[in-house]
């Protein structure tokens, strides 16, 4: 039975009992700006200039004996990501934030790999950042 758990662009995050393509530590980062200025003889005063661009991090990792390909895995995002693409990034049925999202940092892991160089397990960190047109 297919369980979806949701999707960024092209990658699909699913768990069935023949693959697993899912994500953890999955982290929200939002951040506001904050103009200072300052006033002679008295402490400065804030103005706010509005809701900053979220980050979203997460971990994903692929192995062979979950029914993926690791280095077709880390291919694909890594290929979305040199394009530049955004995509929206849905979880549940629940679509993320305002607009799209675009990959702001890559970071693999490659944790096995066999007596003939083929990887069999391995993960990435993405951090994606939020896309405003």
């Amino acid at each position: 039975m297919a369980s979806k758990i949701g999707s960024y662009g092209n990658i699909a995050f699913v768990a069935t009992s023949k693959v697993i393509r899912t994500f953890s530590e999955f982290s929200r980062t939002s951040s506001y700006r904050w103009a200072q200025h300052d006033i002679l003889n008295r402490k400065p005063k804030l103005q706010f200039g509005g809701a900053d661009l979220d980050e979203v991090s997460f971990s994903m990792y692929f192995a062979a004996w979950h029914g993926v390909n690791p280095i077709k895995e880390l291919d694909n995002i890594q290929q979305w990501a040199n394009k530049g693409k955004a995509g929206a990034l849905i979880i549940g049925q629940k679509k993320m934030g305002t607009g799209l999202w675009v990959v702001a940092g890559l970071e693999q892991g490659w944790k096995h790999v066999d007596n003939r160089g083929n990887l069999l397990a391995a993960t990435i960190k993405i951090t994606l950042k939020e896309y405003v047109k």
